[in-house]
């Protein structure tokens, strides 16, 4: 079995060969990762903008072979996983690491956007003229300056999430231009409406915590149904996608909130609290506590 680098914040932050600019509980902002080079299989924890700033990468997403290379973007999901990596000896990049509620705050009703380019589409390469690279670079660069300039401002942390915000946004106009460009004019496929129908519904739901079967109800198709069409579009089954989720919420309201576990557990949907710290020890490896605390 192939071993899997990850890359999460966690790791990105404690690796001496990264160079990292800023990071927290939601965000890491990466200088240079030529660590990158050095893989052979990596499982992507969180989503990424990456700006290839020298040389090329290939490598294995899924089923799909990807060619990254100077002036280009790669917009990757979270827990993605890739193989197969090959790099130039001057492969270089920049990149944006951030949650899923990172995301999800950004987008809010243009989230379809992002899912229909990531898991219909699957489209994560953005080719630019030198121009319009400089001009997406340029909000990293921004991001740097905030973090250096406004270190003592007692807003720092909401500037460089507005800023990321313009970053993901200005990056999203370019996708609807480019799914535009290729549009030949057809109407999309049953089954990639019911996918993006789920996606919106999952990310809009208050209550992520619930079966297969609500979600397919809601939609008014099987859930065996409703299970295939995500497994076809994305690789993952419909539970996947909820526990994903589910667990994005656990992160951010223990990290980031003064809930109790009570509060949190009702929030999400769980039917009481010790059921709720066996699903947090079972996924996260500790509990709810010591989730928070660590």
């Amino acid at each position: 079995m192939i071993h899997q680098e990850e890359i999460s914040l966690k790791s990105l932050t404690e690796h001496e060969g990264i160079q990292i600019s800023y990071s927290d509980n939601d965000i890491a902002l990466v200088d240079s990762i030529q660590k990158f080079a050095e893989l052979n299989a990596a499982h992507i924890a969180m989503n990424a903008i990456v700006f290839c700033t020298n040389g090329i990468v290939k490598a294995n997403m899924g089923s799909k072979v990807m060619e990254l290379r100077k002036n280009q973007i790669s917009v990757v999901p979270q827990n993605v996983i890739i193989t197969d990596i090959m790099v130039s000896p001057d492969f270089d990049i920049k990149a944006l690491f951030f949650t899923g509620e990172i995301l999800h705050n950004s987008l809010l009703e243009k989230m379809s956007l992002w899912n229909d380019f990531m898991y219909v589409q699957r489209q994560h390469i953005i080719t630019l003229e030198d121009d319009e690279f400089l001009f997406y670079t340029s909000f990293f660069d921004m991001l740097s300056s905030a973090i250096k300039r406004q270190q003592d401002n007692p807003y720092s942390a909401e500037v460089i999430r507005a800023l990321l915000r313009a970053a993901i946004l200005a990056l999203c106009g370019g996708m609807k231009q480019l799914n535009h460009a290729n549009d030949n004019g057809g109407v999309a496929p049953s089954a990639n409406s019911h996918f993006q129908r789920f996606l919106n519904l999952l990310h809009n739901s208050k209550v992520k915590y619930q079966p297969v079967e609500a979600y397919a109800s809601e939609l008014c198709i099987s859930p065996k149904y409703l299970t295939a069409i995500c497994k076809k579009h994305s690789g993952k089954t419909a539970t996947d996608w909820i526990r994903e989720q589910v667990l994005e919420e656990i992160r951010y309201y223990l990290k980031q909130t003064d809930l109790s576990i009570k509060q949190v557990c009702d929030r999400i949907g769980f039917s009481n609290p010790s059921f709720f710290g066996k699903y947090v020890r079972q996924h996260l490896g500790m509990t709810p506590i010591e989730f928070r605390n660590s």
